[in-house]
């Protein structure tokens, strides 16, 4: 498969072709070429996405998808540097010299546990063990074919400048961007673009919250439980009353905060005490403090519950991301662009599915039709975690999100799996790909707007900013999903 995202293919484009939403008048004729140089390559985006939707790789484990991409961004010129910051799957890949460097993120694994048809009745997939419940395979595949046709852009109009695409891996719990900005892979970069999978159109400055996970661990005495219980000594009684300790807490915390568990491991059978139990946390916060001061009074209750049960305890810290730095010069001209490549237009067939999906949801907050719509822009909390915040503070960033799924879908769904899979999650990345690739050309021509957005980075960050991430020093954990 070879990319080739030519201006000139403006004149070759079909109104055969996937149905989008009308472009908006104010587009100029550059932007037409450019928009009607990805739509005329639909399909080879569509390709990598339901190629990377049947992979359904977890984190740290996305061996296929991984090679997928880079062989993509091979195949038309770029350079690529595999198993950087100590992560296998793990790429940059570039094109270009001088100018400035503008990086679009790329994301694309699964999350386990849940796996559903390109189809719009509940159908699990036998014998799959994790689905595409956030959209990373089109995340991933937007994101190549912005970053090829972006490419294409700077060669044609023979523009100083670089693009590179990151690969990133286990966004989902992984912490993956934030071993790549640890290491250094974002220095030189000027801005970062990324965009997500979602019901709607929106580019709004929307925040995100701070987190960090970890397994803790308990380790106590096996013995029979009706035979000899004097003798044992319960990890599950300390995972129990850690998990006790920690919801009396809840009542005594900022409410914006949040804190999530499930039990890993708790025993094999009730007549034997359990010797090893885990339970793996997360903790948010709209600050890295507030997570932080959090995350002390959670480490006591551990120590407290393993103190009270006769056992002891250790934990391994899993992820930590910082909460998205929102740079509003950028995200205004994001704004702007969407609105010019506007939303998605289904095809009948994909009404018909839309309807089928729509009607298995609780209470959705949002109407069919919404997907041909942008929302106004604005600012707005988001409760979500990513590790794209970590890259905002390294690098003034931006991004957007498309409706790739059915209005009403909810995140972590069988229904967002559902449409991930099929046509309407593909014409919701081609739609991201047009409105990144857009916002990556103005800033190639907008030196005022590079100098804003650099300025209003800096203000936010402050004189004195020094990166620290919410994980520590600790190695990426590759077995995390094991």
């Amino acid at each position: 498969m070879r990319f080739k995202l030519l201006l000139a293919a403006a004149a070759m484009f079909s109104p055969l072709s996937p149905a989008f939403a009308a472009e908006a008048p104010t587009l100029s004729p550059d932007a037409k070429k450019v928009i009607a140089g990805i739509d005329a390559h639909y399909d080879d985006i569509a390709d990598l996405a339901s190629k990377i939707w049947g992979y359904a790789e977890v984190g740290y484990k996305e061996e296929q998808s991984s090679a997928l991409l880079q062989d993509a961004l091979e195949a038309e010129g770029f350079s690529i540097k595999n198993g950087v910051a100590g992560i296998p799957t793990a790429f940059v890949a570039e094109w270009g010299t001088n100018g400035p460097v503008i990086a679009v993120l790329a994301e694309f694994d699964a999350l386990p546990g849940i796996n559903q048809d390109a189809v719009a009745t509940r159908a699990p997939i036998e014998g799959k063990a994790a689905g595409h419940a956030c959209g990373h395979n089109l995340f991933g595949a937007g994101s190549v074919g912005a970053a090829i046709a972006i490419k294409n852009w700077l060669a044609e109009t023979k523009t100083p400048g670089v693009i590179r695409l990151y690969g990133t891996p286990a966004e989902e719990g992984g912490s993956g961007k934030v071993y790549m900005v640890r290491d250094g892979l974002f220095k030189d970069v000027d801005f970062a673009l990324h965009w997500h999978a979602g019901d709607s159109n929106s580019a709004e400055a929307q925040t995100s919250l701070a987190n960090r996970s970890a397994k803790f661990r308990f380790h106590g005495t096996s013995a029979h439980a009706a035979g000899a219980p004097e003798r044992g000594r319960s990890a599950l009684d300390g995972v129990e009353a850690f998990d006790m300790m920690v919801n009396m807490m809840r009542e005594h915390v900022d409410q914006a905060a949040r804190i999530h568990y499930v039990i890993t491991k708790g025993g094999n059978a009730p007549n034997v005490v359990p010797d090893e139990a885990e339970v793996f946390y997360y903790v948010r916060h709209p600050d890295t403090k507030g997570v932080e001061e959090i995350w002390a009074r959670l480490e006591d209750a551990a120590r407290g519950a393993a103190l009270g049960t006769g056992v002891k305890v250790d934990w391994e810290v899993i992820h930590g991301n910082n909460p998205l730095l929102v740079n509003e010069a950028l995200a205004k001209v994001m704004h702007e662009k969407l609105t010019e490549v506007g939303g998605v237009t289904y095809t009948k067939d994909e009404e018909a599915f839309a309807k089928k999906i729509y009607a298995s949801f609780n209470h959705p907050d949002a109407a069919l039709g919404d997907q041909e719509t942008i929302k106004p822009y604005g600012n707005s909390p988001g409760y979500g975690s990513t590790d794209v915040g970590d890259v905002s503070y390294a690098v003034p960033t931006v991004g957007l999100r498309t409706a790739t799924w059915v209005p009403g879908t909810a995140a972590h769904s069988w229904q967002a799996v559902a449409a991930s899979g099929m046509s309407i999650g593909h014409k919701g990345a081609t739609v991201a790909a047009k409105a990144l690739t857009l916002t990556a050309i103005e800033l190639y021509q907008n030196e005022g707007l590079r100098e804003a957005a650099r300025a209003e980075f800096d203000a936010a960050r402050g004189p004195n900013y020094k990166y620290k991430s919410l994980l520590g020093d600790r190695k990426p954990p590759l077995d995390y999903r094991d």
